[in-house]
């Protein structure tokens, strides 16, 4: 079990009284996240490849204390992994397509099965329930026009429960692969 501490007053001879800094930081971490939480995340979005000892330095930690706020931080699901960002142009995936997946019937369980299918599809890179006309919103990358369109019949219009597809294109990416926004944890706590 983790003990509280609380930053220590220090009166060296110079007569003047200063206050350390906690080292145990992230010890008696409570449900919530704090500056330095909040300050991991970003730092990790920008650069999950930072090392222990820099993240510690760009947040203001030791290290201890940061390596055991980011353990923290995995454990509550808060990060929920580490992976490369690929140019997918330069692999050969260059159609980006979105598709809106128009179902048959909208019960529970025929749902359910093609969220299933859905997931195990390795072209699709996102799938999103969606208001309004349609029932999910997919992104879909393929090497170019012509495969998408043999995936599409091959594959996508063969799930079950699939009634129609509605296809869009991205013409060019404007912004892809962003941090996630903070600003409003920051303002929580001030």
């Amino acid at each position: 079990m983790a003990t509280k501490t609380k930053s220590v007053l220090i009166k060296p001879k110079s007569g003047k009284t200063r206050t350390t800094p906690p080292e145990t930081a992230g010890d008696d971490h409570g449900p919530a996240l704090d500056r330095y939480d909040v300050a991991i995340l970003d730092e990790l979005q920008r650069d999950a490849r930072l090392s222990n000892a820099e993240l510690a330095s760009r947040i203001g930690l030791s290290a201890a204390p940061t390596w055991r706020r980011v353990k923290w931080l995995e454990a509550q699901g808060y990060i929920t992994g580490y992976r490369a960002e690929i140019d997918r142009r330069r692999i050969g995936l260059g159609a980006l397509a979105f598709v809106r997946v128009d179902a048959e019937r909208n019960n529970a369980a025929a749902t359910r099965v093609l969220e299933d299918l859905i997931r195990s599809l390795p072209e699709v890179v996102s799938c999103h329930y969606i208001s309004g006309a349609g029932t999910f919103e997919l992104q879909v990358l393929t090497t170019d026009l012509d495969a998408y369109a043999r995936w599409a019949m091959d594959t996508l219009f063969k799930l079950p429960n699939v009634k129609d597809l509605h296809t869009s294109f991205s013409l060019g990416e404007v912004k892809a692969g962003a941090p996630l926004p903070l600003g409003h944890l920051r303002q929580r706590r001030s």
